[in-house]
């Protein structure tokens, strides 16, 4: 197994992922920029030092996981391929190929049967919508979402969660974002694109629609950063073909594989990214009506998107490949 990305925030959480849920790896090959290599992780009870990540790399690789960025997946995951190993890539490179694969193992598993090599992880806040989504899917039929999401400054990196602590302590410069962070909210996650929407909400419709198999699904997405650190919440507003009242989308999501309800408003008990960090779990909650939209419904989903968003959610990948005969 070889691990791109070894040092990171996602790929370090993923050895973390890897060990929790005894993944039989016999040999770990971490990799890395030349500008980390001779870096150390520890696994399994042994340090490891990190290797410049090359075409070379990957003989002998059965799986292989991408951490490390868009331009670095494109490079290299094809190289992967080549000599023999399935890629698992959390990057935006192949999410929207046609030929790609793009899985979250509760919503769609059976979609890696396809698979020609490459795997692509969806997006943090992606991968918590439609876990929510899907059961209710099912269930009565999705007409159209709109979601905001209010996601944490580690969805940006060490260096966005750096430069929090240091404003919350008085003393931090701005230099991850183009305004402060600590005690704000900042309307924009990712770049922004011609028609004033940003990637990151980009990414939420183009992904849900993929995922969901929904190709002309109306989805609306407002993605806003705020000062946390770890763990993405999301208001979702969904409209469906057929009435689902809040009594029977509590059970139909009960009963879901990856999510746990939190749902009695009265207790004041509902998710929060607290609530979430640490977690493998999409928590769903404050479900009721909208008033809106025939056949809607009004929740609330938080998620920790180290975990689910990034490294959980591509260890189960490699698990349904492994538990398939699809490596």
């Amino acid at each position: 197994m070889a691990v791109v990305g070894a040092l990171g925030q996602v790929g370090s959480t993923l050895l973390g992922v890897l060990e929790e849920r005894s993944f039989p790896v016999a040999e770990l090959r971490p990799l890395t920029s030349p500008r980390s290599a001779g870096g150390e992780v520890r696994f399994a009870g042994e340090v490891l030092r990190a290797e410049e990540a090359k075409p070379e790399s990957f003989r002998g690789i059965e799986i292989a996981f991408f951490a490390a960025g868009d331009l670095v997946s494109r490079t290299l995951a094809p190289e992967a391929v080549r000599r023999g190993a399935v890629v698992v890539d959390k990057s935006n490179a192949f999410r929207m190929d046609p030929s790609v694969p793009l899985v979250v193992p509760e919503v769609n598993g059976e979609a890696l049967a396809g698979h020609r090599g490459i795997v692509a992880s969806p997006n943090c806040s992606t991968i918590q919508l439609v876990v929510a989504l899907e059961p209710l899917h099912r269930e009565a039929g999705l007409r159209e979402v709109t979601v905001a999401t209010y996601q944490s400054v580690s969805g940006t990196g060490a260096e966005a969660l750096a430069e929090l602590q240091a404003q919350l302590a008085g003393s931090g410069a701005t230099r991850v974002y183009p305004h402060p962070i600590a005690g704000n909210v900042l309307p924009h996650c990712d770049a922004f694109l011609p028609d004033g929407s940003t990637r990151e909400e980009r990414k939420l419709v183009d992904e849900t629609r993929k995922i969901l198999g929904l190709p002309d699904l109306p989805v609306a997405a407002f993605a806003a950063r705020v000062p946390v650190r770890v763990g993405h919440a999301e208001a979702v507003w969904a409209g469906f073909e057929r009435p689902i009242p809040p009594e029977r989308a509590r059970a139909v999501l009960a009963r879901a594989p990856g999510l746990r309800v939190l749902d009695r408003p009265e207790s004041c008990e509902y998710p929060t990214p607290l609530l979430a960090e640490g977690g493998d779990l999409v928590l769903v909650g404050r479900i009721r009506p909208d008033p809106v939209r025939p056949n809607g419904l009004a929740l609330w989903v938080a998620a920790d998107n180290l975990r689910k968003g990034a490294a959980t959610n591509a260890v189960q990948i490699a698990e349904a490949l492994a538990a398939g005969g699809l490596l």
